[in-house]
């Protein structure tokens, strides 16, 4: 196991950044250093390079070139020291490695247009990408090639600038798209960018500060009174009485259907008298070790000590609408669902619509996770809701909680008591 990091040891105003790596074999620790070509001022690294939050947005965008690069080149140095046998890595052979980095000996013919770029990027990392990646990937590029249509041109990855952006945005909300959706979309196309620049292609000098505004959107979710309402239903049909206990067993641990519908009583151990749920999660590929909440441990009782039989996700999405409307949890609330637009040659469009709806109308199978984080957010501490939900800072966690910032300050009073 080896380890990377950066020091600035110059007594120079501006100086290349010494990389050194760390490894240990044969209970004896190594240390290994050369000089990269990652040129930085000592003001910058010593005050502003390990800053969470940066006010001067010049600033920012240096920290986020810098801090690419440093990515980029770890994770060379790292893959190189994996495929290499120890007994050759000494401090010649990471200058090398450093001088293959700058001088690679074989050159990839990589496409210059956007919407080639984007199958190109699929492949060169198709060992680290998720299936579900690659699909918004390739609507991105679907819709970039109508875009292309539409404004009869063909983009580059030297032509992403702001004049892009205002096309990209424009067509888009034409097509009644939502603003978030085209947000996420162009943060895509800079990672497309970010990485065609690493391989040595032209990009623009105003790729890095494009941006849109994001849309505030209701975050729906189902408090405790109504999963307690949810939970009373009686007399279900089989099929939604095995969507009603998924959507408590949801609820009350907290994780996507990607992994909660795959739970069988093997994730299930005990330890000092107390039971724990022991997965892997599909989407971040970590180990998790949550407690058995009395909720999950009640449905399973009456089941034998089993889990409900495993729904598919778009069973799941609309028998839960249903059991939602049977509990009359019916309130009008702001939001957002898909709705049909137009009809097309052979295929229907369906875009995001805002608008007052019944809440039952709302729901889909986020809600279980969204509800846990919201239910217990300011009665379990935040570190440990974070370590069940499994996300990876408190920023992205807060963002996903659905109460607002009067419920929070409601909350919060009683602290103040």
């Amino acid at each position: 196991m080896a380890t990377v990091n950066f020091l600035y040891r110059s007594k120079r105003d501006k100086a290349h950044l010494t990389i050194r790596l760390l490894f240990r074999d044969k209970n004896k620790d190594y240390v290994l250093s050369a000089k990269t070509k990652l040129f930085v001022t000592k003001t910058y690294w010593l005050n502003y390079h390990f800053k969470k939050r940066i006010k001067d947005i010049e600033v920012s965008f240096e920290k986020s070139r810098i801090q690419n690069e440093i990515n980029c080149i770890e994770d060379y140095i790292l893959k190189e020291f994996n495929r290499s046998t120890i007994t050759e890595i000494d401090k010649g052979w990471l200058k090398r490695k450093i001088e293959s980095y700058y001088n690679p000996k074989q050159k990839v013919n990589i496409p210059v247009e956007l919407t080639h770029f984007i199958e190109f990027y699929i492949n060169y990392r198709k060992n680290e990408l998720r299936i579900t990646s690659i699909n918004k990937y390739r609507v991105i590029k679907k819709k970039l090639i109508r875009l292309e249509k539409d404004y009869k041109k063909t983009y580059q990855i030297k032509d992403i600038d702001e004049d892009f952006k205002n096309e990209f945005v424009d067509y888009q909300l034409k097509e009644g798209y939502a603003k978030n959706t085209v947000q996420k979309e162009l943060a895509f196309i800079k990672t497309f960018c970010k990485q065609a620049r690493f391989l040595g292609l032209e990009v623009n000098n105003q790729m890095d500060g494009l941006k849109t505004e994001k849309e505030k959107v209701e975050k729906i979710y189902l408090n405790l009174e109504e999963l307690n309402k949810i939970e009373s239903l009686s007399k279900l049909p089989d099929f939604l009485e095995d969507a009603r206990d998924w959507l408590l067993i949801s609820a009350f641990t907290g994780q996507r259907i990607s992994d909660f519908m795959r739970f069988t009583t093997e994730v299930i151990r005990k330890e000092k008298n107390e039971e724990f749920i022991e997965f892997t999660q599909k989407k971040t590929n970590k180990i998790m070790t949550i407690p058995l909440h009395p909720k999950v441990r009640k449905v399973l009782n009456k089941r034998n000590g089993e889990f409900p039989k495993r729904l598919n996700f778009h069973s799941y999405n609309k028998q839960i609408k249903t059991i939602c409307k049977i509990a009359k949890i019916n309130d009008l609330i702001k939001g957002s669902r898909l709705e049909k637009v137009k009809e097309g040659k052979g295929k229907n469009k369906y875009r995001k619509k805002d608008g007052l709806y019944k809440k039952y109308e709302l729901i889909t199978s986020h809600v279980g996770r969204r509800s846990f984080a919201s239910n217990y957010y300011g009665i379990i501490p935040t570190t440990f809701l974070i370590y069940v939900t499994g996300h990876s800072s408190e920023a992205m966690f807060l963002n996903y909680v659905g109460k607002s910032n009067k419920d929070l300050a409601l909350e919060a009073s009683k602290y103040f008591k």
